[in-house]
């Protein structure tokens, strides 16, 4: 539920049925049918299972920047060139805005584009005060949904009922503070059902304690979905 949009999902139709007759009883509802369309979240099912994408939110992200006609790249953000506050001028303050503004379209992409996760958590840190190289970051992420926008999330119908994890991390390569940003996937048989890349809040005296606390933050995650 948000607001006044509702999902209701099941493996009762009549009762899905019974739940909508009771709202609309006390309430003035529409049912809209299957899903579809849901807050930018495009949803198609067949017998293998259900994909979920953001294709005319990425599309309508690209045509409001005007970033349809610029050259595709291969990779969401440079890794060989980490980004920093310092490094770059100021953007003026309507620039600043819209910057700000592209950084938050861009972590409700993350919804079903997980691979840009990273990248974007990366820019999210400077959001309080972002610089050109910040600007250019950003547009880098257009400039690779640009290659496949219907891409997303496939969730199979037929699943084993077990969970697996990969865990990651990026340790030391914040150039301000040195804290490093843990990254999981977890799955339920070939479905992808958790993700997260974040800034942790210590530094890791070496990697090996970064690769632990990583571990440590995804067991933690299982054992919730558990």
């Amino acid at each position: 539920m948000y607001v006044d949009d509702i999902v209701l999902t099941g493996k009762n139709a009549e009762e899905i049925t019974n739940i909508t007759i009771l709202l609309h009883q006390h309430f003035q509802i529409k049912n809209l049918g299957d899903l579809t369309f849901f807050l930018g979240l495009e949803v198609a099912r067949n017998n293998a299972g259900i994909h979920l994408s953001q294709r005319k939110y990425t599309l309508d992200l690209l045509h409001e920047t005007g970033m349809l006609e610029y050259s595709l790249v291969q990779t969401p953000m440079v890794h060989s060139s980490p980004l920093s506050n310092t490094k770059g001028a100021p953007l003026a303050a309507v620039d600043s805005s819209s910057c700000c503004r592209l950084i938050g379209r861009l972590i409700y992409l993350t919804n079903t584009r997980t691979y840009i996760a990273f990248s974007v958590n990366k820019l999210n840190q400077f959001v309080s005060a972002p610089i050109t190289v910040h600007q250019q970051a950003a547009f880098r992420i257009l400039w690779y949904l640009k290659n496949a926008p219907g891409n997303g999330i496939f969730l199979l119908a037929a699943s084993a009922p077990q969970l697996k994890a990969y865990s990651d991390l990026d340790w030391a390569t914040c150039l301000e503070t040195r804290k490093f940003v843990t990254s999981f996937n977890i799955y339920l048989g070939e479905s992808l059902i958790s993700w997260k890349s974040k800034k942790q809040q210590t530094i890791s005296r070496s990697s090996s304690e970064a690769e632990y606390h990583a571990l440590a933050v995804t067991t933690c995650n299982i054992q919730w979905l558990t």
